[in-house]
Order: structure tokens, then C-alpha cells, then sequence
């Protein structure tokens, strides 16, 4: 029998939104050069607080996803053409924004013979070009494992590279319909392996027991995981998979002590923490 959804959540999870000043000041750089982010393709609960840090999570790719998961916010559908001039305007905008510290991630676009990657390299170049002092970590997608595509940003060498694992190996069928955990393990390890910082990160809220986290985490370490993050899952539309426990800050705490004496070098635990949350304290 399948666990029973919880609809209401606990005061703990309130949101402060970012301010109409804020919110009008990156609409306004992100439309001008046609961009979106992930702070609101995924409804981030962490925009305000991101923003503020002049930290940034550029989604490149488009915005049309061509994967079918059912715990994301990100658009689905069929992707159209890449736009060869994203790179640049990627790099305009951090340059606008004066952003210290700058995320990359991307939809997944199973639909390119490279996976995206070509533009994933030149995204990484051209904001290196033009912010030298800018630091940089790429959120990636898993290349279906193909070992050339991820080479091909491995080779940018940003400050971090991080792949989400998502959820742990138990659900991972379910969660991750087009994914699969063995393959996200083996593009975190080579990762590890090439000397960049690397990263990796789980939600709870599935359904999962406190021995599939502890599993997840010994995987990952066991692939060279350095950073790891563990959030909340909240259920963006009415359609996506339901909350099947709200996990409360206490026990959010005792993972992460968990996760520190186990190896991780950063632990970042918490119901409203996310792949980017504090990314800029997470360089070497």
C-alpha cells in the first residue's frame, strides 16, 4: 500500500518571497537578453536570500525539459533549437549583475546528439572571458553517462561541478523515471576523480527511511562526493508527486552531523535547503 500524502505544511516551511525591487531588478536583465533561472522555472524558496548574496542560478538550454520527472517544476515538452548566442548573453547579465558567485544548471535535452554540452562549454568560457574575478559552479545534467559530453565541461574546470542524485537509490525507478542511480554515481565519481570540487544532493519527503539516506550517503562518498546537500521536497503542482512527510529541522540537524562525520567536506541540511543554497561558501 502506498503511504498516505500530506497536503498541509508546517509552519516551519515559510517562504519569504524576494521584494517587488529585487524581483524587478533580475526581470528586467533576464528578459532583456531572453534567460531564465532556475530561482523561478523551479520555484526556489531561497531567491530572496540568493539574490541578496549577488549569487545567481542561470538555467541555460531553454526552459522546455525533455525529461518527464515528476517531482520538478521545470516545463516539459519538446525542446526547440539551441540559441547560440546564450553563452554570451549568460556572461552579459552576470557582468550586469556584478554576481560574485554564479550557478549553471540546465535542462536536460536528451534530444542533442551532444546532450547540450557544446553549449554548456561555452557557457562556462564565455563568463570567464568577461568576469575573470566571477566564481562558478555547473549544476549538470547526467549525459545519459556519456563520458565525452561530461569531459567537455569537466575541461572548462568551473570552481564545482554538482549532479543531484535526487532522491536515494530505493525510489529512484519512481522518481526518476528517465534516470538512473548507478549512472548519476559514475558521473560523480568522475568528477571527483578529474580534482574538481565536487557535489551531489538528495530531497526527503518520498518516502524514504532513514537507512536509504545513509545509504545515499555512503555512494556518495564512496564516488568522491566532497559537498552534499539534503532538502525538502515540497510538491509544486497539483500533477507532480505528493509529499509523503514533512521532516522537521531537528532531524535535518542529525543528518547533517551525520553526513560531517561520515566525510563530507560541506553539509548544507535543511526543509528549505536546495542545490544552490549557499553555493558561494562551498569553494575550496
Amino acid at each position: 500500500m502506498n503511504p498516505t500524502p500530506i497536503h498541509r505544511k508546517p509552519d516551519w516551511l515559510r517562504i519569504r518571497l524576494p521584494s517587488i525591487d529585487e524581483y524587478t531588478y533580475i526581470k528586467s536583465y533576464l528578459h532583456q537578453f531572453h534567460l531564465h533561472t532556475i530561482c523561478e522555472s523551479g520555484n526556489c524558496p531561497n531567491q530572496a536570500e540568493c539574490w541578496k548574496a549577488k549569487t545567481a542560478t542561470f538555467m541555460i538550454l531553454g526552459d522546455l525539459c525533455s525529461r518527464t520527472c515528476r517531482f520538478c517544476n521545470v516545463k516539459k515538452g519538446n525542446p526547440s533549437s539551441t540559441d547560440p548566442n546564450e553563452p554570451e548573453s549568460v556572461a552579459n547579465v552576470v557582468e550586469l549583475m556584478k554576481l560574485k558567485h554564479c550557478v549553471i544548471t540546465s535542462v536536460t535535452r536528451d534530444d542533442l546528439n551532444d546532450g547540450g554540452s557544446g553549449i554548456w562549454t561555452e557557457t562556462v568560457k564565455a563568463i570567464r572571458k568577461k568576469n575573470p574575478s566571477t566564481t562558478i559552479e555547473t549544476l549538470i545534467p547526467d549525459f545519459n553517462g556519456n563520458v565525452d559530453d561530461l569531459q567537455r565541461v569537466i575541461d572548462t574546470a568551473p570552481e564545482i561541478i554538482s549532479h543531484n542524485l535526487e532522491t536515494v537509490r530505493r525510489l529512484t525507478p519512481s522518481i526518476r523515471i528517465q534516470a538512473k542511480y548507478d549512472v548519476s554515481l559514475k558521473v560523480i565519481k568522475m568528477i571527483s576523480e578529474s580534482g574538481i570540487r565536487s557535489k551531489s544532493g538528495i530531497m526527503v519527503g518520498f518516502g524514504e527511511s532513514k537507512d536509504d539516506i545513509l545509504e545515499t550517503m555512503d555512494d556518495l562518498l564512496a564516488a568522491g562526493c566532497e559537498v552534499f546537500t539534503l532538502g525538502q521536497y515540497l510538491q509544486p503542482t497539483r500533477k507532480s508527486i505528493p509529499v509523503i512527510k514533512y521532516v522537521n529541522p531537528e532531524k535535518f540537524e542529525k543528518y547533517k552531523t551525520i553526513a560531517l562525520s561520515k566525510g563530507f567536506k560541506v553539509v548544507e541540511s535543511g526543509p528549505l535547503v536546495r542545490s544552490s543554497f549557499n553555493s558561494h561558501t562551498h569553494l575550496r
